[in-house]
């Protein structure tokens, strides 16, 4: 599966990879843990899907074409993903502890995009959070920041 990831990223996505060969799968587990947030309680909205790309191009410099491809791939991947382990996993070996709370910022603003929490969001986040590693405090202070406006 790997493989395939890898031939994708180099036929389309421009961005290059970090040290050890796993830039473009972290890229793909962050975007999936981002999709993710946005599909859960099944009503994905405009504004989610927006932050969500918007989340994506910041964080790893991508153009919109190579963004929404990235996006395509997360979706299908998270549709036959099983659990969150191969996603998270990536995330923190490849992640600071800093890089882990924004990932959980940008998920964070994803859930509130639609001014509405769900139950499911927020189960998800707690549940992220913890196989990110990511302490309470430093969970919440996130949260707090995601409720902030966007600067």
């Amino acid at each position: 599966m790997l493989n395939s990831i890898r031939d994708f990223f180099e036929r389309n996505i421009a961005a290059p990879a970090a040290a050890g060969g796993d830039g473009h799968s972290i890229q793909l587990a962050t975007a999936a843990l981002l999709v993710e947030v946005a599909r859960i309680d099944r009503e994905s909205t405009p504004d989610e899907r927006a932050i969500v790309e918007r989340a994506i191009r910041d964080k790893f410099g991508l153009s919109e074409s190579e963004t929404a491809a990235l996006i395509g791939l997360a979706e299908a991947e998270m549709q036959q993903a099983t659990d969150y382990f191969q996603f998270t996993s990536l995330v923190n070996r490849n992640f600071s502890a800093e890089q882990k709370q924004r990932v959980i910022e940008m998920m964070w603003r994803v859930a509130y995009a639609d001014a509405e929490l769900s139950a499911h969001e927020n189960h998800l986040m707690r549940k992220i959070a913890d196989l990110l590693h990511v302490p309470h405090g430093d969970y919440i202070a996130a949260k707090m920041r995601a409720q902030e406006p966007a600067r």
